[in-house]
């Protein structure tokens, strides 16, 4: 027996339940129509000249129905006589490369068949300025060839700092559209200035380039779309600040205040930047953000097949397994910590061989006297929290709390003869 088997092997895992948490579910019964009708706003695609080539900027998130919002935003572009082409919109996302980005929008529907639009992916940019700080201001160059350019993001709150504009379409355009380049120069300062510099870098960009609007989606905390609007450039800025308050107000979260160890089953980028949005965890990867739960320790079992590799936010956690080592592509994740300036989500966190000596692992190292009285929390991924997994400890004040329905009887986690959980 190995010597961390024979530290972990007495270690208890606690018995489970599976509870339902509540949130508000608001949404839209057919988002695509809501998206149909703003589109005929004033300010949306009546900005736009029969024969244009459009530039439509598409993320590498997994927001809800992007293939569908994305095509019916090309279908209504065609129906004025313009053409439009897809522009990966996800600075040095998929590798920094050209072909890692036109997959990443594969793995997300956003394939040129499905949406009848061409994809012109390429890390290419010209520098467009500089802001008064000196940092240089970047777009892909396809993009800034085009008459016109549509940027289509959900809004939410950062995972690394705050302030009124924190991930959305502003981001989309400073970052995103800026590609590998610009993301690197808008995270140059650090973290602590980006509540400045993403704004700062997107005005101008607005200012210089033919953006006409954004197409600016918030999501409730089931990762299901509740508002769509068309936001003409112009008024971005102005509506994206009371967008976040509602994206901000929607999150779902972890309805326990202290949790003793938290298992994650997938990370990714397309659940979060970070792999795991740091709102839900509380592991923040830079000083500049807060909130979320008190965790002591955190495990990370596995890699989602969309993000391809790349295992940002392993470094966050304290466990993770081999199999997620295994999968994991060190180019691609790296980058991300060399293009943010973050690296220590990228670093790979203490390695187990299974998911069953990762989780006693987090159990013997959570900082409390009685093993068998550990509060552990199971979620799927951070987009994922209606139905969650708690220790048998943490019954009694689930049953206090009125937005949590208890689903299950108590029951032992099962392991495949690899040691991995059965899911």
């Amino acid at each position: 027996m190995s010597i961390l088997r024979k530290v972990l092997e007495d270690i208890p895992i606690p018995q489970m339940v599976r509870i339902r948490q509540k949130f508000d579910a608001t949404k839209l019964d057919n988002p695509a129509e809501v998206l149909k009708q703003e589109l005929q706003k004033p300010g949306a695609v009546d900005t736009l000249k029969p024969g244009q080539q459009v530039a439509v900027a598409v993320g590498s998130r997994g927001v809800a129905n992007i293939a569908l919002f994305t095509k019916t935003t090309i279908d209504a572009i065609k129906a004025v006589g313009a053409h439009p082409f897809i522009v990966p919109c996800m600075g040095s996302h998929g590798g920094a490369t050209a072909e890692g980005q036109r997959d990443v929008l594969h793995h997300l529907g956003v394939t040129e068949e499905a949406m009848g639009a061409p994809i012109r992916s390429s890390m290419e940019v010209i520098q467009l300025d500089q802001l008064p700080n000196g940092l240089p201001v970047y777009v892909d160059k396809i993009a800034s060839e085009a008459d016109a350019i549509v940027v289509i993001n959900r809004v939410k709150p950062h995972t690394a700092f705050r302030g009124p504009i924190e991930s959305g379409i502003m981001k989309m355009i400073a970052i995103g559209l800026g590609k590998q380049k610009g993301a690197e120069a808008c995270h140059q300062l650090g973290f602590k200035y980006m509540a400045e510099n993403v704004p700062a870098m997107a005005r101008i960009m607005i200012d210089k380039l033919p953006i006409k609007f954004g197409v600016a989606l918030v999501e409730n905390a089931y990762d299901e779309t509740c508002r769509v609007e068309v936001l003409p450039a112009a008024q971005i800025e102005e509506r994206e600040i009371e967008l976040l308050k509602e994206a901000k107000a929607r999150l779902p979260k972890i309805l326990f205040d202290q949790i003793d160890a938290l298992v994650i089953d997938y990370i990714g980028k397309n659940i979060s930047g970070d792999g795991m949005d740091p709102n839900i965890t509380g592991r923040y990867p830079t000083p500049y953000a807060h909130g979320g739960p008190d965790v002591s320790k955190m495990v990370v079992l596995d890699l989602t097949p969309e993000t391809k590799g790349n295992a940002n936010g392993v470094g966050t956690a304290d466990f993770t397994t081999q199999r997620l080592v295994d999968k994991m592509d060190r180019d691609a994740t790296q980058v991300n910590g060399l293009t943010s300036t973050v690296c220590a989500p990228t670093k790979i966190a203490t390695t187990l061989e299974n998911d069953y000596y990762a989780i006693k692992a987090a159990v013997k190292t959570c900082n409390i006297l009685d093993y068998t009285k550990c509060r552990l929390v199971r979620i799927k991924d951070t987009l994922h929290l209606g139905e969650i997994e708690i220790s048998v400890n943490m019954l009694e004040e689930a049953r206090r709390h009125p937005d949590i329905e208890i689903i299950s009887e108590p029951y032992d986690l099962q392991f495949d003869s690899e040691g991995n959980l059965v899911k």
